[in-house]
C-alpha cells in the first residue's frame, strides 16, 4: 500500500511539472513584413506596454530568434564553430521558462516573476542571454566575448520579429542583477548570464 501511495504521488508531481511547461504552436514560417520593410521599422525601446503575448507570438519569436531552420540542426541565428552554446531564458509573470529549440516549447524552471531581476520594465516578456561557457575552448574573457557575439545575432533576429509584428524590445547588457538571477534560474557555474531583452507592445 505505501508503494502504491508513493508511486501515485510520484506520478502525479511528474505530472504537475510537465503542466506546468508550455507546448508552443508550430512557428509561421511566411508571412510578415519584407526584410526592408522591417529594417526600416526597426527601433530600441525602453517604455512598454504589460499586456502579455499570445502563445502563436512565443512561438514565432523563439524560433525567430534560434530555432531550427534546417534538417541538419542548424538555426535561424548562427553561432561560433555551430557550438549552439547561447539558451533563451523567457522571464514572464507566470514564471521563467528555458526555451527547448528542439521540442519547440517552453520549460517551466521557476513560478516566480523574475522579470525585475532582467529588466526594469513593465515589458510582459525578458529574454535572458545564457551563455554555457563550457562549450567553448579558450580563456573565459575569450569565451564571454564569443557568446555575447552570438547573442547580438539573436538579439537581432528579435528585433527584426517585433518589428514585424508591431511589438518593442530593447537589447542591454547593463542593468541586470545577475548575483540575484543566476541561483533563480538554476544555472551551474559554467553558465554567465550575458545580456537581456525586453519584448511587449508598445506604450500607448
Amino acid at each position: 500500500m505505501k508503494h502504491t501511495v508513493v508511486l501515485f504521488l510520484t506520478l502525479f508531481l511528474s505530472a504537475t511539472v510537465h503542466a506546468q511547461n508550455i507546448e508552443l504552436p508550430a512557428p509561421h514560417k511566411t508571412g510578415g513584413l519584407p526584410l526592408m520593410e522591417a529594417l526600416a521599422k526597426r527601433c530600441t525601446s525602453r517604455e512598454f506596454d504589460p499586456r502579455e503575448l499570445s502563445p502563436q507570438q512565443l512561438s514565432d519569436l523563439t524560433w525567430a530568434a534560434c530555432g531550427f531552420n534546417r534538417s541538419n540542426g542548424k538555426r535561424t541565428a548562427p553561432s561560433s564553430r555551430n557550438k549552439q552554446e547561447v539558451e533563451l531564458y523567457l522571464l514572464m509573470k507566470s514564471g521563467a521558462y528555458v526555451y527547448d529549440a528542439a521540442k519547440h516549447a517552453l520549460r517551466q524552471i521557476s513560478t516566480e516573476d523574475l522579470r525585475q531581476f532582467g529588466a526594469k520594465t513593465a515589458a510582459a516578456l525578458c529574454v535572458v542571454y545564457v551563455g554555457d561557457l563550457s562549450k567553448l575552448n579558450g580563456p573565459v574573457e575569450e569565451r564571454k566575448a564569443t557568446s555575447a557575439v552570438n547573442t547580438g545575432f539573436i538579439g537581432q533576429n528579435i528585433y527584426l520579429y517585433c518589428a514585424s509584428e508591431g511589438l518593442v524590445t530593447g537589447y542591454h547588457s547593463g542593468g541586470i542583477d545577475r548575483a540575484a538571477l543566476a541561483p533563480k534560474l538554476n544555472l551551474h557555474a559554467q553558465q554567465a548570464i550575458l545580456a537581456a531583452q525586453p519584448v511587449s507592445y508598445p506604450k500607448p
